[in-house]
């Protein structure tokens, strides 16, 4: 009886728990989504003085990139439409960081135990990627549709144009721009975000 209760009590806090993972309620207002998510506004702000980026260019992006799903994943790859066989790629959690440019984050600044699916450490990945590609194509850092492009595409790939014959990701990245004019001027009447 005595371990049945406890069982009861672990299998509420955890469905209790689930919230915290879903998305905000609404992803079009980014001041209700702050006041929701009351830590990332910190997240942001840290991330936003040491790298830079203005807020609404990272919260764009990851509205594009993972909807702001905590453990965000691609698709499965199937053979003969029903074998799983993978997933389309390693991205994962808010920021779709791949498994190799994440470790390259991490041995770069030191945070070995930063995890894509905490937020903190997600925006300050992205914080960090956006500022290597100022450093390596010259991109603004409040220049959402070419950072985005540069994200989507890596630096090598943005360098080259790769993105130049795919009308559907500049048609993204141009939504990126909008979303961020949205979120910035959102941000500047927020009540103290």
């Amino acid at each position: 009886m005595k371990y049945s209760t406890i069982l009861i009590a672990v299998l509420i806090l955890a469905a209790c728990s689930g919230g915290r993972s879903a998305p905000p309620r609404n992803l079009d207002n980014a001041c209700v989504m702050l006041k929701e998510r009351k830590g990332w506004s910190k997240d942001l702000k840290a991330m936003e003085r040491k790298w830079g980026v203005p807020r609404e260019v990272i919260l764009a992006t990851i509205y594009h990139e993972s909807r702001f799903v905590a453990k965000a994943r691609t698709p499965r790859k199937y053979t003969l439409g029903v074998i799983p066989m993978g997933r389309q790629s390693s991205a994962y959690g808010f920021s779709q960081a791949l498994d190799g440019t994440w470790d390259w984050y991490k041995n770069s600044t030191g945070k070995r135990f930063a995890r894509r699916d905490n937020f903190g450490d997600a925006v300050d990945f992205m914080g960090w990627y956006m500022d290597q590609t100022q450093q390596k194509n010259g991109v603004s850092k409040s220049d959402a549709y070419n950072q985005y492009l540069a994200y989507h595409q890596g630096h090598t790939g943005f360098k080259r144009g790769s993105y130049r014959g795919k009308q559907w990701l500049l048609n993204v990245a141009s939504r990126n721009r909008t979303r961020a004019e949205m979120y910035g001027s959102q941000l500047a009447t927020c009540p103290r975000r």
